[in-house]
């Protein structure tokens, strides 16, 4: 895609995303935190439906969301991103900046927001700070979206399947904070459309701002461009 075109999407995305989340969050905001629909009764189910394998599977993935696995992923979708050793280092470095910069602000919503998690009776996983939007959720799919992007743009085979795993993965990363208890659905929501409307943004800019070939055309320096 032509980095004009590249541009106009991911921007048209941006937007779209940052309507919905900005929605949610007055929803949110407006009802001071309390749950809304359907929080409830997904956390009750959730609640009664707690086998230990389950809990077990469950705490072993939303661990996967936080710490050292969301970083060497967006690593890795650098690497794969970039053709040439300099552009890989350039797209390793832009997915990381990506991925950190997406924290510190949701760090600063979920600031602002202070909306107060479940009561802890229903949890079963540790968990600190405010809920909403949930930080598991949002840096998991950012991290999935800069991989399947960079998949898109470099895989020959079998692109459809690694994408869908890959993306699986980031969901489900979010739904195991809800069965743990220690989110409510709308938490979960409202960090995909944080992660959604944050990742088009850096495909934005990498189209707008990434360097050019001699071609003309921008440099795939940066995986959100080159799957765009």
């Amino acid at each position: 895609m032509k980095r004009a075109d590249a541009a106009d999407l991911a921007g048209s995305v941006a937007v779209g995303a940052l309507a919905a989340f900005a929605l949610l969050t007055l929803t949110v905001t407006g009802r001071d935190g309390s749950p809304l629909f359907g929080d409830e009764d997904l956390l009750e189910w959730s609640v009664g439906h707690r086998p230990h394998a389950m809990v077990a599977v469950a705490r072993a993935l939303t661990s996967t969301g936080t710490g050292v696995v969301p970083y060497l992923l967006a690593a890795l979708a650098g690497l794969l991103a970039g053709r040439t050793p300099r552009q890989r280092g350039t797209a390793v470095a832009a997915a990381l900046l990506c991925l950190a910069a997406g924290q510190a602000v949701r760090s600063g919503v979920m600031t602002l927001v202070a909306r107060p998690r479940p009561a802890p009776r229903d949890w079963v996983t540790h968990a600190s700070g405010w809920a909403f939007p949930s930080g598991h959720t949002t840096t998991a799919a950012v991290a999935a979206g800069l991989l399947a992007l960079a998949i898109l743009a470099r895989a020959r085979r079998g692109r459809a399947a690694l994408v869908a795993l890959v993306l699986t993965w980031g969901v489900l990363v979010g739904l195991t904070r809800v069965y743990l208890g220690v989110h409510w659905f709308s938490d979960v929501l409202g960090g995909w459309l944080f992660a959604l409307c944050w990742l088009s943004l850096c495909v934005y800019a990498a189209a707008r701002l990434g360097p050019r070939t001699a071609s003309g055309e921008t440099e795939r320096s940066c995986p959100p461009a080159a799957g765009h």
